[in-house]
């Protein structure tokens, strides 16, 4: 039975739990609850209140408690209950756990999940995508994954790193994702991005939910004759720019594409990147499609007007092939 995004991510978790006793799970109403998307039901029963612990609403002192027991042996996963409240949290994970490595070499073995996202209609304070806050920092791995497959892969590979990981889950794919998970242990590794369609025409670079978007653009674009190549970066922070150059490398057009707003987002970083090592590879500009630099609407049609889409990516691609 094909198996959802978001059981993919409790699966995951379960299977770390099981096989290291230091793992254990942080946030609120997680254990009794079962978490606000159901991702830890059936946790507190299985495992226990001492490795499921609630916690009151104080983000701060959920990443707080998370660092301390990281620092003293244990493995963290701590949950916010939406990423936007992330920012509660912010000079815990900035000016302590990311820093922890660089001043005195402890590791600090924690995972934030982040729940993030538009596309449910939760306004400016339940839909954002935070990320780009965390990848310009340093010591901090910053992972996005798009299937349910990386999902389950990624989380574990998480778990197992010795150094904090921001881990931002679409909510937009918690349970219109789905496929067939292999039945044995697997990892996916981070920092490795990876194609998720082959093309030769055109390269769309993205991450997260907007990896589905691209697809639905490149189907349509398949119709026209023009044949794009998607690449997932899966892991924002290390960022797999060998990926992204050759993918550019490949198709000498690149489209970058994310939902998070367009001044500050990742795809600045990978124009400049790819200007930086592949320019003379380009036949074309590099082009953008993100969400506007406002906060994201609550009404459903100015959120669907906010959010990129396979519309939008397909009008720009046209433009691009054809330049």
């Amino acid at each position: 039975m094909p198996t959802t995004y978001l059981e993919a991510i409790r699966e995951g978790l379960w299977e770390e739990m099981e096989r290291d006793p230091n793992v254990f799970l942080i946030g609120e109403d997680i254990g009794v609850y079962g978490g606000a998307f159901k991702v830890t039901a059936g946790f507190l029963e299985k495992f226990g209140e001492k490795r499921v612990v609630d916690t009151p609403i104080s983000e701060s002192a959920i990443v707080g408690a998370s660092i301390g027991a990281a620092l003293m042996g244990l493995r963290a996963v701590a949950e916010m209950q939406f990423s936007d409240f992330i920012s509660c949290a912010f000079d815990q994970i900035v000016n302590f756990a990311a820093k922890c490595r660089y001043r005195w070499n402890a590791p600090v073995p924690i995972v934030i999940r982040a729940p993030s996202g538009g596309g449910i209609h939760g306004g400016p304070f339940h839909s954002q995508n935070p990320e780009m806050w965390f990848v310009r920092t340093p010591g901090l791995k910053v992972v996005a994954p798009a299937t349910a497959y990386d999902a389950k892969g990624l989380i574990k590979s998480a778990v197992r790193a010795n150094d904090p990981v921001l881990f931002f889950e679409h909510k937009g794919l918690y349970r219109r994702i789905r496929e067939d998970l292999p039945a044995g242990e697997y990892t996916v590794p981070l920092g490795k991005a990876k194609v998720a369609r082959q093309g030769r025409d055109l390269s769309i670079i993205t991450y997260g939910a907007m990896v589905w978007t691209a697809i639905e653009a490149a189907e349509t674009l398949a119709r026209e004759g023009i044949e794009v190549e998607v690449l997932d970066l899966r892991t924002l922070s290390p960022l797999d720019r060998d990926a992204v150059c050759g993918t550019a490398r490949k198709t000498a057009k690149v489209l970058l594409l994310h939902e998070d707003t367009q001044t500050g987002g990742l795809a600045g970083e990978l124009a400049a990147t790819l200007t930086e090592r592949v320019w003379e590879h380009l036949d074309g500009p590099i082009v953008r499609v993100t969400a506007p630099d406002t906060p994201i609407p609550f009404s459903p049609p100015l959120e669907e007007a906010f959010l990129p889409s396979a519309q939008k990516v397909v009008e720009k691609a046209r433009w691009l092939h054809k330049y």
